[in-house]
């Protein structure tokens, strides 16, 4: 009996030892199955900010908007992100140096220049600041009484073709306006290979859009335009262009009689929150000012006698040394110079990433109007360089409330 025993343990314990290897073969020498990578959730970005009204206090906030940053999608140009946001090309192009306009990168975060100061000139009708390539219109109010401002990217006149700076009123109003091109602007677009007839009835091809402002200024409009990318650039023959969506807001808004005055401001000052803010633009290079020789001289008289006043009151100074920062290399970013200073950098930073969207609120619906590609944008910049118009047709930078003296609107 033991010896059966024995025999039988003998032949079992083999095969519990082979069962206890398959068993640890098959638990412990198996490679796990490959994990398939999880994609990490797409990132949360804040809603956009429309920043084309604005509610403020008339006589304590000059700084309106706020600066927003987004991340460039498939296809985007600093065209297409500009109409989006409401704000021109060159709005886009100064806030983000270094970026190709027409090739800004899939992903990469860019600044939406939508905060700004408020022009240094009075609160009421329709004001136009050329160096920021911006219109603002101030709503009728009554005494204590909030005022409501709206304000658009605009087009102006190129070089040798500038809008002139002075006081004018709306003179009239005109749904799909008919074009009249001077004689000096069909011959330049003869020379050009272009050919304009006399008259261009409303449609597709009248680059004065579907809605016109006509000013006390013969020559001179605020009109939409058949190119919306031409807004935010020195695009025209003197005339003022608006987005085609923007011409309609304002074409309402603005009655027959509004005053309209234009002025050449690179550096507007307002006060925010108890400091002090410069924004910074480019000069037009036509402007006769030099800003280079007497940088600091010529800064203060940009300051309004009211901030001037307040800051005396306030027993502030001004941070030169920020001033001459960031009128160095202008950006059209407001940041603070006086009641403590930072630098543009430092405001970027602090901006909320928003969703590259039209935001709700927008005067656009993000559909119509096509894009163009940079060929036809760069031969737009090459008809804008053609020859200077001669003096006789009266732009140029006439000051005041004189009228300009030509006789037909450019467009």
């Amino acid at each position: 009996m033991p010896r059966t025993i024995f025999r039988t343990a003998t032949i079992a314990l083999p095969l519990v030892l082979l069962a206890g290897c398959s068993l640890l073969d098959s638990t412990f020498g198996r490679k796990p199955a490959p994990q398939v990578p999880v994609a990490p959730p797409p990132p949360q970005y804040a809603p956009p900010v429309a920043t084309g009204r604005f509610v403020i206090d008339p006589d304590h906030e000059d700084v309106v908007g706020v600066v927003q940053k987004t991340v460039v999608g498939k296809d985007d140009t600093f065209s297409d992100i500009a109409r989006r946001f409401n704000v021109g090309y060159e709005e886009m192009v100064r806030a983000n140096p270094g970026v190709d306009p027409w090739l800004p990168g899939v992903d990469r975060e860019v600044v939406v220049p939508t905060r700004f100061i408020l022009p240094n000139a009075p609160r009421q009708g329709i004001v136009i600041n050329l160096a920021s390539m911006r219109l603002w219109y101030f709503e009728p109010r009554k005494a204590k009484e909030p005022q409501v401002v709206h304000t658009y990217p605009i087009g102006i006149g190129r070089v040798g073709w500038a809008t002139p700076e002075g006081v004018t009123r709306v003179s009239r109003k005109m749904k799909d306006p008919t074009w009249r091109p001077s004689a000096a602007v069909r011959k330049e677009h003869a020379e050009n290979d272009d050919p304009v007839p006399a008259v261009v009835l409303p449609g597709p091809d009248n680059p004065l859009g579907n809605r016109a402002l006509y000013l006390g200024w013969p020559s001179y409009l605020v009109h939409g335009t058949n190119k919306p990318y031409g807004v935010g650039i020195r695009s025209s023959h003197g005339c003022i262009r608006l987005y085609p969506e923007d011409i309609l807001q304002l074409f309402e808004l603005a009655p027959i009689g509004t005053p309209v005055r234009v002025v050449n401001q690179p550096y507007l000052f307002g006060w925010h929150d108890g400091k002090l803010y410069l924004q910074a633009y480019d000069v037009l290079e036509d402007d006769p000012r030099d800003f280079a020789k007497a940088p600091k001289k010529l800064l203060s008289k940009q300051l309004a006698a009211r901030i001037q006043k307040e800051l005396k009151a306030r027993g502030e100074t001004i941070d030169w040394a920020a001033v001459s920062s960031i009128a160095h290399e202008p950006r059209g970013i407001p940041a603070p110079i006086a009641g403590g200073s930072a630098s543009v950098d430092t405001e970027v930073a602090a901006a909320a990433v928003v969703e590259n969207r039209v935001p709700d609120g927008a005067t656009w619906d993000g559909v119509s109007g096509l894009p163009i590609d940079e060929k036809t944008f760069q031969d737009m910049f090459s008809d804008n360089e053609a020859e200077p118009a001669p003096a006789t047709n009266g732009t140029g930078g006439a000051a005041g409330s004189k009228a300009p003296a030509a006789k037909k609107p450019q467009g």
